[in-house]
């Protein structure tokens, strides 16, 4: 069986820099080698979703980044940005670590 981990990124900035974060973590996914996994025996696929609204505008501050959540794990992230994902990448899905920098408040 396969199974999926998700990123939704919020993409309804003014700026567009939602588009731009789905762009740069696909990239990052693949070149870190992190978009397929081996756990427990089965593969597990990571994929990158745009979305309108997260309803995460509070966490990030009016800020110039995306917000974005990882699921099954419900982790959020806030004020992402494209020169993020090199670093959230290789924490989240390479170490297994929350990137406490950009982790949203609750």
């Amino acid at each position: 069986m396969k199974h999926i981990r998700r990123l939704f990124v919020c993409t309804a900035q003014k700026s567009g820099v939602g588009k731009d974060v789905v762009k740069a973590l696909k990239k990052e996914l693949k070149r870190q080698g992190q978009h397929k996994q081996a756990v427990d025996g089965e593969t597990v696929r990571i994929q990158v979703q745009a979305c309108d609204c997260l309803d995460l505008c509070k966490n990030c501050k009016k800020g110039p980044g995306a917000a974005l959540i990882v699921y099954p794990e419900a982790v959020t992230y806030a004020d992402v940005l494209p020169a993020d994902a090199a670093e959230l990448v290789a924490e989240h899905f390479g170490r297994g670590q929350v990137l406490k920098r950009l982790r949203a408040v609750k």
